[in-house]
């Protein structure tokens, strides 16, 4: 039921991205240090930008906010899995932006530039 919740919310939140125009360039991106969600590619103000979305479902907010289990530990996992998604990609991009998707039942909250 939580892996069927977890793609469900990686799906819808691709989508949510989709539609505002960034392209989708990888989802559960893995490697030895951990697992990129989404992966995506937007040029904003002439600087080509890679969107990392690290995406937390839950059904209620009993155990608190889907946002507030993003520890620190979490972020560096997702800074060094970045490091190594970056150096196997031969494009080049010019800025990294670490954005954290929270859907709670079915409501969808971005935060850009999470950390």
């Amino acid at each position: 039921m939580r892996m069927a919740r977890a793609k469900w919310a990686e799906e819808l939140v691709a989508d949510f991205y989709r539609r505002d125009g960034y392209r989708i360039i990888a989802r559960n991106w893995r490697c030895r240090q951990g697992e990129l969600d989404i992966v995506a590619f937007l040029i904003c103000d002439m600087v080509p930008t890679i969107v990392v979305v690290e995406v937390r479902a839950r059904a209620t907010d009993y155990f608190g906010s889907p946002l507030e289990s993003v520890t620190h530990a979490k972020q560096k996992k997702l800074r060094v899995a970045t490091k190594k998604f970056l150096s196997s990609e031969s494009r080049v991009y010019g800025t990294v932006r670490f954005d954290v998707a929270s859907v709670l039942g079915t409501k969808i909250e971005v935060v850009q530039n999470a950390f």
